[in-house]
């Protein structure tokens, strides 16, 4: 059986960012001072570098940003900015600027009013930097009063929010990369990790909120619960009960497996993989961030929203871009004949939470 492990500390990830910035196309202090920078066409990158200098600029951009995406078509990063001087600042560090209505703290008042006026089990919503909109979904088990209610409160918010249909249900997918299984459930294994110098895994927490004791698909038992957090946030750590090492790699289920080297942050329009028990290897896009979903079983937040399909029992699997890790797989609606609306619990915040880190 192949496992997985984990990386990066957000901190690194930004300190990446800023060099990364400095080396296209000018700095900040040149982009600030003086003649203005001639616009020079967008740097090609990968959507991990794109996911960098999007973390730098946001930071240096502070109020003026509105979100950023990764055009991967283009290869390029498109950075939301809400007027001339950060679109200028912009395009001189290399990306593509793009002036829109709404800011991110209008965005984020959107979001709360949401909180406050909508949490109504089988609805989630994200930010989405390409529509500029808090998109918010409805599955089919919301009830004719219930969408009345949910579309008087998204219409109060004017531009800043739209709602849509989800024929599917949203739910926690109970069963995941290589299968582990515990008291009668399945889940997916995620990313191998190392915390204190010895050998964890992490999984979906609402997976570790149910099963204390974790066996392999031939039932020899491989760990016990460490740490889990659901809801709220989806992640479970899970310590293997021998001391030895496992590699940090994905299991591609085909006879070969991708090496996992970091973690990285999730950018709207990235290409990601998808490893899970049930249905196997499956890939897509990063629709969304910050997604708060309403599960029956409690709500949860700061999730990733992608188009990548998934079903019970690859709960807990891996999301990755390239060789790094991305996130866990939490939870939405799943039909892999059909598309996929899946949800996950980023790595970064489960390896900062835990004190993990990849190996």
């Amino acid at each position: 059986m192949k496992h997985r492990r984990i990386p990066a500390r957000r901190a690194a990830v930004a300190g990446v960012g800023i060099a990364a910035l400095f080396a296209v196309g000018g700095t900040f202090q040149s982009a600030n001072a003086g003649e203005p920078p001639k616009t020079a066409a967008p740097q090609i990158l990968s959507a991990p570098a794109a996911g960098e200098l999007a973390t730098s600029l946001v930071d240096h951009l502070g109020a003026s940003a509105a979100g950023t995406y990764y055009d991967a078509k283009a290869k390029s990063l498109v950075v939301n900015v809400l007027d001339e001087s950060a679109a200028k600042t912009v395009e001189a560090a290399g990306a593509k600027a793009r002036i829109v209505a709404n800011s991110l703290a209008e965005l984020d008042r959107a979001r709360t009013v949401l909180r406050q006026d909508a949490t109504i089990p089988g609805t989630a919503w994200a930010t989405d930097p390409v529509s500029d909109k808090v998109v918010v979904t409805a599955d089919r088990t919301v009830s004719g009063a219930e969408w009345a209610r949910l579309t008087e409160v998204v219409d109060g918010l004017g531009g800043a929010a739209e709602v849509k249909r989800s024929a599917g249900r949203f739910e926690p997918f109970l069963a995941g990369g290589d299968a582990i299984t515990g008291s009668g459930g399945r889940c997916s294994l995620g990313f191998n990790v190392v915390k204190d110098g010895r050998p964890y895994f992490l999984t979906a927490g609402h997976c570790t909120e149910a099963v204390s004791s974790w066996s392999d698909s031939l039932g020899n038992v491989i760990g016990k619960n460490a740490r889990s957090s659901f809801p709220g946030n989806d992640y479970g750590l899970v310590r293997y009960t021998s001391g030895a090492g496992r590699p940090s790699e994905v299991d591609l289920h085909d006879g070969s497996a991708r090496r996992i080297t970091g973690a990285a942050e999730a950018t709207v329009g990235m290409k990601v993989t998808r490893s899970g028990s049930t249905t196997g290897v499956h890939f897509g896009t990063v629709t969304g961030l910050n997604a708060t979903v309403n599960y029956s079983e409690g709500t949860v937040g700061g999730l990733i929203q992608t188009d990548v399909c998934a079903e019970p029992g690859d709960s807990g699997g891996p999301l990755f871009s390239g060789s790094s890790a991305i996130g866990l797989t939490s939870g939405g609606r799943g039909d892999c004949a059909l598309g996929g609306e899946t949800f996950f619990q980023p790595v970064t915040e489960a390896l900062s939470a835990t004190g993990a880190r990849i190996g």
